[in-house]
């Protein structure tokens, strides 16, 4: 937990929310259109289009229709006089429930966290999967002017929602290193399992041949594919 706005020494957080334009398209709600288009990036093999994008974490996309008031009234005085008014009469409970507030479009919701400058890394971002951002962002307010690194960077900006509290579930070190350190993890395991048992000798034999297979001091490879969340090689990420 930090309290530098959106970072986290090296790890920076991201929330972006886009409004969504509340029109059609061959009579399916634009909504529907980026819901239909993020559900085909999750049945992409191997990965979904942001395992391309260069230092991201982690990541996530949804659709924020509205938002939602599950509370009761607070433990303030007129509050809790309604609470024992309501003994008789649920009128008064009701009457005490906060005026429900909501939200004048709906928005798509990114969510990442990234490692180190966020202009460099959107920039990233647009760089290398420039049409699979476009095919949902289209639908949004304003997005029609992006048309570059440049102007797509300003867009994220413009709807970026800062954050005083920052969580980022990384140690700060570049991806590539911490990508290597997962290869390395489960390599390790599958060889101390292996080798439950065996000889001394054969073990030392075994060990060298593996330290030649991992190359632990080469974080380039191999190396754990980015957005992989499995160990099986058959299988990859979603969005």
């Amino acid at each position: 937990m930090s309290t530098k706005l959106n970072a986290s020494g090296q790890a920076g957080s991201l929330v972006v929310l886009s409004p969504i334009r509340n029109s059609f398209e061959d009579g399916i709600a634009f909504s529907d259109r980026i819901r239909n288009q993020l559900t085909r990036w999750t049945m992409k093999v191997p990965n979904s289009p942001m395992a391309e994008v260069p230092d991201t974490y982690f990541c996530r996309y949804f659709v924020l229709d509205d938002v939602y008031i599950q509370s009761l009234p607070g433990n303030d005085l007129f509050g809790t006089l309604a609470d024992f008014v309501s003994i008789g009469s649920d009128k008064a409970r009701i009457d005490a429930l906060p005026k429900a507030d909501h939200l004048q479009s709906k928005y798509l919701v990114f969510y990442c966290n990234y490692y180190g400058d966020l202009d460099r890394y959107l920039r990233g971002m647009w760089n290398a999967i420039d049409k699979d951002l476009s095919a949902i962002w289209k639908y949004c307010y304003g997005f029609d002017k992006v048309t570059g690194p440049g102007e797509f960077a300003a867009y994220m900006r413009k709807c970026k929602l800062d954050m005083s509290l920052s969580f980022v579930g990384s140690n700060g070190d570049p991806l590539v290193e911490q990508l290597k350190a997962l290869y390395l993890k489960q390599q390790l395991t599958e060889f101390a399992m292996r080798t439950q048992g065996m000889p001394a000798a054969e073990l030392q034999q075994e060990y060298q041949s593996f330290i030649r297979l991992v190359q632990p001091m080469n974080v380039a490879q191999p190396t754990w594919a980015p957005g992989k969340y499995k160990h099986s090689n058959d299988i990859g990420a979603a969005a």
